[in-house]
């Protein structure tokens, strides 16, 4: 019996042992709280690889755009201008190559017999030549005269003979100087009217030639603004010697820039003012009209001392009558012929001054810059009738 209390225990004990075996390691879990679950960490995303640029040369810094050293602009070199004194001894040479009236007269006068049909063709002889009808008619009756008195053949005294009567003709007593000096600090103003083609403009440039190469200071005046060719041309005429020129724009009213010219002349206190009127037409009463408004407006700084008319040689009577209705609205105080060269057979010098009794003061020669020259009555007769007679 006692072995099996003794069996019994033992067997309780071990059951006891295996339960207890069984229920601590759950209690034991309970006991211990829950170990907290770590959380996952996403691997932060990778960083882009740096692109690793292959080392750059080393670039030079742009030059800077080094302008080349400006030249040093020079002035213009200034033309000097022929002295106006022995440019007349030209016109020999030029007349020489026409039929002048002085040759022709001298021809027939020295032929063996002057009967009716030599007189006719000495008389038809200067009416070609452009002298005129009146003209003709004095010269004529005086060279019958005269070789009736004097009752020789001889050529060189036939020569002396017309050489006189062409002088008295021409009247070698007429004032042919240009009023160009300034008086109480006011310049003398030269106004230059014409018609376009007589060569208006280019004369006025030359006359400013002539004014410096006597020692005058100048300035031009464009007033002829309806041609811009003109202006331009005035302006390289006046560039070519240190003249200023005072212009407008293409189409101002002319009497506007004439005005503006001659108060600049005053401030410069320059010699001479010359003024390039607009090209008129003597049968255009509205422009011949503003010729005159021009003279009234320049008259502002007081009288004008000069109005040159410039007529086309070649043009013969009808050069008369651009003079004389030039003359109506302008007072004309001189004359410049141009092309009195080979073309043009001087007659019309002498019928200027004997039908308006102006004096003719310059003669264009030709085309170069310094072809213009004061006129010298004795040279222009030796040069139409020349030396071999």
């Amino acid at each position: 019996m006692e072995f099996v209390t003794v069996a019994l225990i033992v067997l309780g004990v071990l059951l006891v042992a295996a339960a207890v075996a069984l229920v601590a390691p759950r209690l034991r879990r309970r006991e211990l709280p829950p170990t907290p679950r770590r959380p996952v960490e996403e691997a932060p995303p990778a960083a882009p690889e740096e692109v690793v640029a292959p080392p750059e040369e080393a670039v030079a810094p742009p030059e800077e755009a080094v302008a080349p050293p400006e030249e040093a602009v020079a002035p213009p070199v200034l033309e000097r201008p022929e002295p106006p004194a022995g440019r007349m001894v030209r016109l020999r040479g030029r007349l020489a190559r026409s039929q002048s009236v002085g040759r022709g007269l001298l021809r027939l006068l020295t032929r063996e017999r002057l009967d009716e049909d030599a007189w006719e063709e000495i008389e038809e002889t200067l009416l070609s030549a452009d002298v005129g009808v009146e003209a003709t008619t004095e010269l004529v009756e005086r060279l019958r005269e005269r070789t009736r008195v004097l009752g020789t053949r001889d050529p060189g005294q036939l020569r002396e003979l017309l050489t006189e009567e062409l002088l008295a003709v021409l009247d070698p007593s007429l004032d042919r100087s240009l009023n160009t000096a300034s008086q109480n600090g006011m310049p003398a103003v030269l106004l230059v009217v014409g018609v376009n083609g007589s060569g208006k403009t280019t004369t006025c440039g030359k006359i400013a030639r002539v004014l410096v190469a006597e020692g005058r200071t100048v300035v031009l005046g464009a007033a002829d603004t309806f041609r811009a060719a003109a202006v331009d041309q005035l302006v390289t005429w006046g560039e070519r010697v240190g003249a200023e020129v005072v212009r407008g724009p293409e189409g101002s009213d002319p009497g506007s820039v004439a005005f503006d010219a001659v108060r600049r002349g005053v401030d410069a206190g320059v010699d001479t003012v010359l003024v390039d009127t607009a090209g008129r037409l003597q049968n255009k009463v509205g422009l011949m009209d503003e010729l005159g408004k021009v003279k009234r407006v320049v008259e502002k700084h007081g009288p004008v001392a000069e109005t040159l008319l410039i007529l086309d040689a070649t043009t013969g009577q009808n050069g008369m009558e651009q003079a004389r209705v030039f003359t109506e609205v302008v007072n004309v105080t001189g004359v410049a012929l141009t092309k009195l060269d080979g073309t043009a057979k001087g007659g019309i010098v002498i019928a200027v001054q004997r039908k308006l009794g102006i004096p003719v003061k310059l003669v264009g020669l030709g085309e170069g810059p310094d072809d213009l020259a004061p006129f010298d009555p004795r040279q222009f007769v030796d040069a139409l009738i020349g030396e071999d007679a």
